[in-house]
């Protein structure tokens, strides 16, 4: 989720396309918080990792 987010950053930027940009930060977010949550050991939706 990460990854993608990057990637729709990117190309949003590049393409200067707002929607790309806005959808790849909120990827980029809700990416990071569940990395958090699983690297600290919360289980995410009854998941020890969430992917």
């Amino acid at each position: 989720m990460i990854v993608l987010g990057i990637v729709l950053l990117v190309i949003g930027y590049v393409a200067n396309i707002a929607i790309l940009w806005t959808v790849g930060t909120i990827l980029l977010i809700i990416g990071a918080v569940l990395w958090i949550l699983g690297s600290a050991g919360h289980a995410v939706r009854g998941r020890r990792h969430y992917w």
